[in-house]
């Protein structure tokens, strides 16, 4: 008999029934056929489908011992307000630690009855993080994306967090509908005077709170791959000693934001921010290491959510000869840059 169109949709009801048992309430997969009606294997199959389909999510909230340790290393090295480190699993890399802290945090910030300015950036771990949250309601805050949302060929940004956001919590959002990086100097000028585009910099310069990934420079760089540089701009910046990019702001392994041909196009809100705003970095990877230590290093952030070999890799890789990474207590961030 052909397939109806119910038929899936009932399928995740099913898969969500099973779930529900299997995970909350307890049961056997014996017991859960038995109960549903089904067999074994049929029984087994859907409780499958709910995890695989993500209508089952699993956190752990027991904080590890060994990731609390690595946590306090790396703020004490660096002088970070706080550190999350999040399991992972070293056999198969992923984003999913980094994403459940991350979805945690931000229904946490949500949650709080007075009203914020929560600016978000753009990334694969970003996007991930939104795809875990829980439906939300919080009207009492303001949601401002800190980049363009505009891809090079005119489309909406795959990775732009400000969209996906949307869909999950009934708040106020901002989206910037600009490119990460305009044609031309001149062009960013004209576009920045907008007025309308004037007034969501200004809500976008100064958040009370900002998430943002933190992307590599080099072949894997998220702004090489999704199109928004060349390679030859890619290989321009690296040149001038780029290990790294927030927001499209690429930096040195000091965290100076590199003064050159393509950050004078950029249009995103200045980096640093402000004393006043702070800054959660989202990041894991053993090729981003070079990129969240030049963060690190320049104060561009306040937090770090991590993974637990990211975490090792920073403290191994941080301990520089030249005495560059800061003592806990050293003031953070100046004033926006004036690029």
């Amino acid at each position: 008999m052909a397939k109806t169109r119910e038929e899936p949709a009932n399928r995740l009801d099913m898969a969500a029934r099973a779930g529900w048992l299997y995970y909350v309430a307890g049961n056997t997969q014996d017991e859960i056929a038995a109960k549903l009606g089904l067999s074994r294997q049929a029984a087994q199959r859907l409780v499958s489908l709910s995890m695989s389909s993500g209508l089952v999510r699993v956190r752990i909230e027991h904080p590890v011992a060994e990731t609390l340790e690595l946590g306090r290393s790396l703020a004490d090295r660096f002088g970070l307000d706080g550190v999350e480190v999040a399991l992972a699993d070293p056999s198969k890399p992923s984003l999913a630690g980094i994403a459940s802290a991350c979805a945690a945090r931000l229904e946490r910030e949500l949650q709080r009855t007075e009203p914020l300015v929560i600016g978000v950036g753009t990334g694969r771990s970003l996007r991930s993080a939104v795809e875990q949250m829980s439906p939300m309601r919080c009207p009492q805050h303001r949601i401002v994306s800190l980049t363009g949302s505009i891809a090079p060929d005119g489309t909406a940004a795959v990775y732009n967090v400000i969209f996906s956001l949307a869909d999950k919590i009934e708040a106020a959002h901002y989206p910037m509908p600009l490119p990460v990086v305009a044609p031309s100097p001149h062009e960013r000028t004209v576009l920045r005077e907008q007025a309308m585009l004037r007034s969501l910099h200004e809500l976008a310069r100064c958040p009370d709170l900002a998430f943002v990934g933190v992307g590599e420079m080099g072949p894997r760089a998220p702004l090489l791959a999704d199109r928004f540089i060349s390679a030859e701009e890619c290989a321009e910046v690296i040149e001038l000693g780029a290990v790294g990019e927030i927001i499209g702001w690429i930096f040195d392994r000091n965290g100076r934001v590199i003064d050159c041909a393509l950050t004078r196009r950029v249009l995103s809100a200045p980096l640093p921010f402000p004393d006043t705003t702070r800054v959660v970095a989202v990041a894991a990877g053993a090729s981003k290491v070079d990129a969240i230590l030049g963060a690190l290093r320049g104060h561009l952030v306040d937090e770090l959510i991590t993974d637990e070999e990211t975490a090792r890799l920073l403290l191994e890789a941080g301990s520089d000869a030249d005495g560059t990474d800061a003592p806990k207590g050293l003031a953070k961030k100046s004033a926006p840059g004036k690029i």
